[in-house]
C-alpha cells in the first residue's frame, strides 16, 4: 500500500502563520520520519520560503489562480510558488471556490510550473469532472462539515466511497483525499478503509492546544 498522505492546510489562522507555523512543521517532520508517513503543509503564501528552507516536508500553496506571470497585479502565479519552493498546491479550496475553466486553467498553470496538485471538490458529480484534468490528488471535502469537529468519514461515508469510484473510473492514477472533520487517527483509519489515499484537514491540528498530540494521533492508526 502506498503512503498515505496527510496534508495540514494552515488556512490563515494566527495560530498557523509565522512562528507557528515553524513550529508545526518541526513536530510534522518529526512524526512523518518516526511512522514513514507523507505529512504536508500549505502555509500562508509568506511562509511558504522559510519552511521550504528549514524542512524537508512538502510544501503546498493554498491556491493558485488562473494567470501566466504579467500584469496581474495581486495575483498568485504558479510560477512565483514554485519559486518559493512550494511543492504543490491547492485549488478549488471551498473557501477559494473556482469556476469549472478556471479550475482547469489553474491546474494547467500548476502543472507547467512544476507543482503537484489537489482539486478539492464538493461533491460525487464534481470529483468526477475534476478527475478529466488528471491531478495528483482530489480532495473530497462537503462545505457544510468543514471545521464542524464532525469527520465526513462517519457523517456521510458514502459520499467517500461514491467520489473514489467515480474518480477511478475517469482516471485510475488520481489519488483521493478525504477532508472537511477529520481530527483523530480514528478519522483517518476510516477515510483509508474508504479506499482513500489520505486527509486533508485544518483546525484540527492548527487550532489545537497541543498539534503535535494531535499530529501523533492522526498517524497511530495508519
Amino acid at each position: 500500500m502506498a503512503t498515505p498522505f496527510i496534508l495540514i492546510n494552515l488556512k490563515t489562522y494566527t495560530e498557523g502563520f509565522g512562528h507557528n507555523a515553524q513550529k508545526i512543521a518541526q513536530s510534522a517532520e518529526r512524526i512523518a520520519h518516526e511512522n514513514d508517513v507523507r505529512i504536508g503543509l500549505a502555509p500562508g503564501y509568506m511562509d511558504i520560503h522559510p519552511l521550504n528552507v528549514h524542512y524537508s516536508l512538502p510544501v503546498f500553496a493554498q491556491h493558485v489562480d488562473a494567470v501566466s506571470p504579467g500584469a496581474h497585479t495581486g495575483h498568485i502565479v504558479a510560477e512565483a510558488v514554485k519559486a518559493a519552493g512550494a511543492t504543490g498546491t491547492l485549488i478549488n479550496h471551498s473557501e477559494r471556490r473556482l469556476t469549472l475553466a478556471d479550475v482547469e486553467s489553474a491546474h494547467t498553470m500548476a502543472r507547467a510550473a512544476g507543482l503537484e496538485t489537489v482539486i478539492c471538490t464538493n461533491n460525487v458529480a464534481t470529483s468526477g469532472a475534476a478527475a478529466f484534468f488528471s491531478p495528483d490528488y482530489i480532495a473530497i471535502e462537503p462545505p457544510e462539515l468543514i471545521g464542524s469537529g464532525v469527520s465526513v468519514s462517519k457523517a456521510d461515508p458514502e459520499i467517500i466511497e461514491r467520489s473514489v469510484e467515480a474518480v477511478r473510473s475517469v482516471r485510475e492514477t488520481v489519488k483521493v483525499l478525504t477532508g472537511a472533520g477529520i481530527s483523530t487517527g480514528e478519522c483517518v483509519k476510516t477515510a483509508l478503509d474508504l479506499g482513500t489515499d489520505g486527509v486533508l484537514l485544518a483546525s484540527g491540528v492548527v487550532k489545537a492546544k497541543d498539534p503535535e498530540a494531535v499530529l501523533r494521533d492522526l498517524v497511530s492508526k495508519i
